[in-house]
């Protein structure tokens, strides 16, 4: 059997992903593909737990490398609980972030650098990296004024600050240079339909 397409969206604050998870997932089913949604941190009942502790404002400060491991933790059990038997059983999985986050939040945005974040996709997904990942690029000022307006107030992450979230939103951009391949940038500051219109036109590219 042919394994699933794995596509992964990624992006910082703001970028407006729910609405993009929902484009490609229209896109892969109106071309006859069966679909699995799912995201990171979570995808798992144990990842959610960890979700919910990465996210909480009221879990206070984590050492750069406590929140690291967590990510991992949360990943191994969407890979084995999720991703890795949809793919297995020839579904695509569409996952709102991956391993590219790690690189950008933890390596670039908390400062721990390359070394651990590559040492634990090594150990937790030697085998498999994204066919497309889709990056909605977003600037930091505009990304957190649409995070302002909505109910319920910033996630743990989203309270970061706006230097921590620049040197996220280059950390994706530098990654998007290195892996033309894979990656394609989405002009995320657009209205909606012309981002909509833009992820379609990359999955027409990728698998007319």
């Amino acid at each position: 059997m042919t394994r699933g397409r794995f596509i992964t969206l990624e992006g910082g604050e703001g970028a407006g992903k729910t609405t993009a998870m929902r484009t490609i997932s229209e896109w892969l089913s109106r071309k006859g593909r069966e679909v699995v949604i799912t995201r990171e941190p979570g995808g798992t009942a144990a990842a959610e737990r960890i979700r919910e502790l990465l996210l909480d404002p009221e879990t206070g400060t984590l050492t750069p490398m406590s929140e690291l491991l967590l990510m991992f933790a949360a990943r191994q059990e969407n890979l084995a609980g999720v991703i890795r038997p949809a793919l297995s059983a020839g579904t695509d999985v569409v996952c709102d972030r991956f391993t590219d986050a790690s690189r950008a939040y933890q390596g670039a945005g908390r400062q721990l650098g390359d070394a651990a974040v590559e040492a634990l996709a090594d150990l937790v997904h030697p085998d498999l990296r994204p066919d497309l990942t889709l990056l909605l690029d977003v600037p930091v000022a505009l990304g957190m004024e649409r995070i302002r307006g909505r109910e319920g107030g910033p996630d743990r992450m989203e309270q970061s600050r706006p230097d921590f979230l620049e040197r996220v939103r280059q950390a994706y951009l530098r990654q998007a240079e290195r892996e033309p391949d894979r990656f394609v940038v989405i002009d995320a500051s657009r209205p909606l339909p012309d981002v909509s219109a833009a992820i379609e036109t990359a999955l027409e590219a990728k698998w007319s």
